[in-house]
């Protein structure tokens, strides 16, 4: 049977950043349909940890406390962090912050991003206004004046006031709206690995830099870590065709003496490195969120923070456009989140470029100009305070839900 619905919005895309905008705008009233492929697989205790993780900030677990998914992340599995060391091999350079220094209790928590999207989803339940279309996936998309329409996989038609494409760097919503790309390969790929540590790990997430690569820790429950080196494309492959074993001896003989001894390898992959940046996040009727609008370096673990912000942003000004009895399709509705999120996005992707940069294997001055860095950041309070603080996601101009928990 062909379904017909009618929507607020329509959200393709029911990953981390689509099921956070659904649970944001269903709290408020706003008929929600969300289009996902596949459902996130329940959690149990005894599942292996997932390679891909993120590092939560404070401004996102406010938008995930706002939402009600955070209580269920701290009933699954996540690792708080309250320090991060940042050095050189190569040279004296270090610096060290904590979030004693701006009176916090954590940085951040280490998460597996399937136990974000479920967490979400699981907060959703209970909102009677989400409805999900899943397994389906974007057909066909027809924007007019008075709305939009989509053709789902199913069979199923949608017809809302929005889309919002939160369906990946991928995007097909950003494909079939005509909306460019400017992008570019990094010339180095992340090589991950999960492992089994003799000694549970610390509060601490680290990162080292080395004539390799730069190697980062991030600490996962009990006595477990993600390791992500980061390697040219050719090493990576050779890393990745040797036997277990092998593997291991390699991990072990390249990370510093802070790792500890490792018990066992628990998987490991590797992900290609791809900047992307959407020419425009809104159409009539149409906006781009998370990786559909920005891909950005992983090197400080800003990715999904900077598509949770998105969604604070953008369900900020949904809702003050509808209290206003305005069109939330309406373009200049609609720019108003551009205008909030495009410039931060980007000067956040140019920030890791030239830390990508500053940071890569390099002879000449650029070590000097690394130690000379860390140095100041580790020998100035005041700029340790500040860098310390933008690490917890809670500087600059805050979408109200990123600041205080409440979306009004």
């Amino acid at each position: 049977m062909h379904m017909r619905y009618d929507a607020d919005v329509l959200i393709i895309g029911g990953g981390m950043v689509g099921a956070a905008l659904a649970c944001a705008l269903g709290r408020q009233g706003f008929d929600v349909h969300v289009v996902e492929a596949r459902a996130p697989e329940p959690y149990a205790p005894e599942q292996p940890l997932d390679l891909r993780v993120s590092a939560v900030s404070l401004a996102s677990q406010n938008l995930l406390e706002a939402v009600g998914a955070w209580r269920h992340v701290l009933a699954s599995r996540a690792a708080p962090f309250r320090r991060m060391r940042v050095w050189d091999r190569e040279g004296p350079g270090e610096t060290d912050f904590d979030s004693r220094d701006i009176g916090e209790p954590f940085l951040g928590h280490i998460v597996e991003n399937r136990l974000l999207q479920l967490a979400l989803w699981q907060a959703a339940e209970g909102v009677e206004s989400i409805h999900w279309h899943c397994p389906a996936r974007l057909d066909a998309l027809r924007v007019d004046d008075d709305g939009v329409v989509a053709r789902l996989s199913d069979g199923v038609t949608v017809r809302a006031a929005l889309v919002v494409g939160a369906d990946g760097a991928r995007s097909r919503v950003r494909e079939l709206a005509n909306i460019g790309l400017t992008q570019w390969d990094y010339d180095v790929e992340a090589l991950v690995a999960t492992v089994r540590t003799a000694a549970p790990q610390q509060d601490i997430t680290w990162q080292r830099f080395t004539p390799s690569g730069p190697q980062a820790l991030l600490p996962l429950p009990g006595p477990h870590a993600s390791l992500v080196w980061y390697l040219p494309p050719d090493e990576v492959a050779r890393l990745k065709a040797l036997d277990d074993r092998t593997f291991l001896d390699a991990l072990l003989r390249a990370f510093p003496s802070e790792l500890g001894g490792i018990e066992a390898l628990l998987g490991r992959g590797s992900f290609s490195l791809t900047r992307r940046h959407a020419q425009a996040y809104a159409r009539p009727r149409l906006v781009l969120a998370g990786d559909a609008a920005h891909t950005i370096h992983p090197l400080a673990g800003q990715g999904v923070n900077l598509g949770f912000m998105d969604v604070a942003a953008l369900a900020e000004v949904l809702v003050a456009a509808r209290a206003r009895n305005e069109d939330i399709g309406a373009l200049h509705v609609l720019q108003r989140y551009e205008r909030q999120r495009r410039g931060d996005n980007l000067l956040m992707q140019s920030a890791m470029d030239a830390f990508h940069h500053l940071f890569k294997p390099a002879r000449g001055p650029l070590p000097w100009l690394r130690g000379l860095a860390l140095r100041m950041a580790n020998d100035l309070p005041p700029l340790r305070r500040l860098l310390t603080r933008r690490a917890t996601g809670r500087a600059g101009d805050l979408p109200r839900i990123a600041r205080t928990g409440r979306l009004k």
